[in-house]
Order: structure tokens, then C-alpha cells, then sequence
């Protein structure tokens, strides 16, 4: 069964007194531990149809199932603990709290959903873990205006694996970076995917992440032109 199933997704946005169809009959499956890339220019739709696996937008018709869950019609809360469950979020701005050191912002989510806690020392075994997986051990203490574009964003991939989500979503997340460490960040990505089996989905227009993905799906104006697995 596939984790992510998209079903005649259309999305209309209002404009004044025009709209924007910015989704226009989108369908495709995702399989578990899939590395997948929707690519395409600004505008194409990727980032809308990023948004809607995430739950944080609504398709205008079609269906969006999550994990064999049907997002159409629930309720907040359901909707909210779907999110802080399956999904996690990469950010290309890194959105880390500036208060926070690196472990707490890691920590973060964990504080936010009962469920994912587990005791404290199983806490801080697994954030640990993940300090150590991202390359973070000796910034573990600092605050993000202490550290590298890099390493906020290894603390933003960190953080969205701190609930060992079924499915990571990343929203252009080197876009920020340059090169030689955008790269860096994608391999560690990459590594996390391939040990842990974790869904990556990246709206992206990196052609290094299209390059290494082993899902390509391909937008332009709202359509897919190209869906195509790779190996």
C-alpha cells in the first residue's frame, strides 16, 4: 500500500475577482522509503502539493490519503496529531526557535505531542542519537545565530526525525546554502533515508536532489509531465 496517494488533486486559489488553478488533476502513489523529488519552475504547483500531503493546505477536490488515512473532512486535532506522527517538516528558512540551543530546538517537537515523549532518559538517549547522526555533538549547546546555514539546517532535519516520522517533507531545502554544503546536506539526507527508511517527498528545483532521487516527479502549470521511477 502505498504511504502517500494523491487522487485527481485539483487547488484553486482565489485572486480578487480572477482564480488561479494552481493544481490542475494531479495523481500519483508514493511507496514507503521512497526518496522522491517534485520538481518543476515557480509556479508549477510543487510547493502546493507538498503542502497538501503535509495537511497543511486542502485540496478544492480529489483526495489526499496519508499513511491509508483520508484527510478530507477531519477534524483539527486529527489533523494536528497526523502531522506530529507521520509527517515531518524541512524548512528552507530552518524556522528554529532563536532562544533554543541546538538540543532543545531538536527537542521541540517532542514536547509538543505527549505521545512521542517516552521517559526522559529515553528522550535524551534518541536526541543524542540524532545530535550525533547530523554532526552536532560539539554545538550542542549553541543557539542558532551561533551556528552555519549548514548546521541550522542539519538541526532542521534533526528536529523533523526527533518523532521518527514515517515521512519527512522538505520544502527546497537547500535553497539557502551553497553549493559544496547543500550537497552535504542532501548525502546526510540520503543516509537518513536509507538507514532508517524514512519517506523523503522535496519540492525542490536543486537538480542535485533530482539527480540522487529515486522518484522524480516533474510539474509544469499545475500538471505532472513526467512520473517516473528510477532503478
Amino acid at each position: 500500500m502505498a504511504i502517500v496517494s494523491v487522487k485527481d488533486v485539483h487547488k484553486i486559489y482565489p485572486l480578487g475577482k480572477t482564480e488561479v488553478l494552481a493544481v490542475n488533476g494531479v495523481s500519483f502513489d508514493i511507496t514507503a522509503g521512497d526518496f522522491i523529488s517534485i520538481a518543476g519552475p515557480s509556479g508549477s504547483g510543487k510547493s502546493t502539493i507538498l503542502n497538501m500531503i503535509g495537511c497543511i493546505d486542502t485540496p478544492t477536490s480529489g483526495t489526499v490519503e496519508i499513511d491509508g488515512t483520508l484527510t478530507s473532512g477531519m477534524k483539527d486535532d486529527d489533523i494536528t496529531r497526523l502531522r506530529h506522527r507521520v509527517v515531518g517538516f524541512i524548512f528552507q528558512s530552518f524556522n528554529l526557535v532563536p532562544v533554543l540551543n541546538v538540543y532543545e530546538n531538536i527537542e521541540f517537537p517532542m514536547l509538543l505531542d505527549k505521545s512521542t515523549r517516552g521517559t526522559k532518559s529515553e528522550r535524551k538517549e534518541w536526541i543524542d542519537y540524532l545530535v550525533g547522526e547530523v554532526g552536532l555533538d560539539k554545538w550542542r549547546d549553541h543557539k542558532p545565530n551561533e551556528l552555519s546555514g549548514g548546521q541550522r539546517q542539519r538541526v532542521a532535519i534533526a528536529r523533523a526525525l526527533v518523532t521518527k516520522p514515517q515521512i519527512v517533507l522538505a520544502d527546497e531545502p537547500t535553497a539557502n546554502l551553497d553549493s559544496v554544503t547543500g550537497e552535504a546536506i542532501i548525502e546526510l539526507m540520503k543516509k537518513v533515508n536509507q538507514d532508517m527508511g524514512t519517506t523523503f517527498i522535496f519540492s525542490t528545483h536543486d537538480q542535485t536532489i533530482v539527480d540522487i532521487a529515486d522518484h522524480v516527479i516533474r510539474l509544469k502549470d499545475g500538471l505532472i509531465i513526467k512520473n517516473e521511477r528510477i532503478g
